[in-house]
């Protein structure tokens, strides 16, 4: 992970390709940064708690549809 000090209105740029990415402070107050992040249209930006709950979500319903599927046939075998 690279590591940047940044000020507020400071900004850093990412290239990937034909693709970039401007990441500002924008305001800091207390334990909170206000980012500002502009990039093209087709980029998706989704913050990292958003695919952790997305990613708990798609196992446990994984969980429950093989514990209802075993309990099924369990109950189809008697």
């Amino acid at each position: 992970m690279l590591v940047i000090t940044r000020k507020v209105n400071e900004s850093i740029i990412v290239q990937a390709g034909d693709t970039t990415i401007e990441i500002a402070v924008l305001d800091t107050a207390k334990d909170r940064v206000k980012i500002g992040v502009k990039a093209p249209r087709e980029v998706k930006i989704v913050r990292n708690e958003l695919i952790m709950a997305e990613v708990s979500n798609v196992e446990a319903s994984q969980a429950v549809s093989k514990g209802a599927l075993d309990a099924l046939l369990n109950n189809l075998k008697k």
